[in-house]
């Protein structure tokens, strides 16, 4: 349940519009709901300002549109990550409204139009290191835009070419967080952590040669960072950036 609303119904309950019993009806899955292989936490919006995100990997397609129904049902919206195609496909079937991305894997139902919404602010820059890197980057850009925000792209501009990243500073210096999502060496952060004032979010990915061991060089280039205000995130997770950096813009 958002925010907006638990006020509506408790606006509701006060004004007389609505009983006590009917506003206890609608509460009954706070703080979350029990399924058969699934425990929903509806609470998770009102105590940290952002939905449960349905991890699609590793479930039976039934299991995610069984968990996406009750999300949709509490809030009119899901988001889902690392989602199969074939997962994907059954998720249409039941939801013809839900937005598929098959580079980033994400499947997003939003609100209906007609939604009031809270304007989140700030403005999330994904910058990429290589077109190889484009799915984790993906993924964090459309969640980021999942979660309200303004998103820009930035995309090959690793360090083999590093005039490319060095011709975009005006967007650069106009982004509230920056996400960079490298692999190889994972260079790519440091760099722009030393070009910029705002928090840089590293996330490796596992794309590289024997010796980048599927991304851990990339990981262990990005802790070693010299440049300051750059954090990282585990290998490929650019939904876990995404949310880094929407609880930073919303501060």
């Amino acid at each position: 349940m958002r925010a907006e609303q638990l006020e509506a119904l408790l606006a509701d309950v006060a004004a007389g519009r609505l009983a006590p019993e009917a506003a206890m009806s609608r509460l009954r899955h706070l703080p979350f709901e029990v399924l058969p292989f699934a425990r929903i936490d509806h609470h998770r919006t009102l105590r940290q300002g952002q939905p449960e995100v349905v991890f699609c990997e590793g479930k039976t397609a039934e299991q995610v549109v069984a968990i996406c129904e009750r999300l949709e049902a509490a809030t009119g919206s899901f988001l889902g990550t690392r989602v199969p195609e074939s997962t994907a496909r059954c998720l249409q079937e039941r939801f013809p409204r839900m937005l598929w991305n098959p580079l980033a894997r994400v499947a997003h139902q939003a609100l209906p139009d007609d939604t009031p919404r809270v304007p989140q602010r700030g403005t999330i820059l994904v910058v990429s290191a290589g077109t190889s890197d484009l799915p984790v980057a993906e993924e964090a850009a459309v969640v980021a835009g999942a979660f309200g925000h303004g998103v820009e792209r930035l995309d090959d501009v690793g360090v083999a070419g590093l005039h490319r990243l060095l011709a975009a500073g005006d967007q650069l210096s106009t982004a509230n967080v920056i996400i960079v999502v490298a692999g190889m060496e994972g260079a790519l952060p440091s760099v722009v952590g030393g070009l910029v004032a705002v928090p840089v979010i590293a996330v490796p990915t596992s794309v590289g040669y024997g010796a980048s061991f599927g991304g851990l060089a990339a990981l262990l280039g990005m802790l070693n960072s010299c440049a300051a205000g750059v954090t990282v995130v585990n290998i490929d997770n650019g939904f876990g950036a995404a949310a880094a950096a929407s609880r930073i813009c919303r501060l």
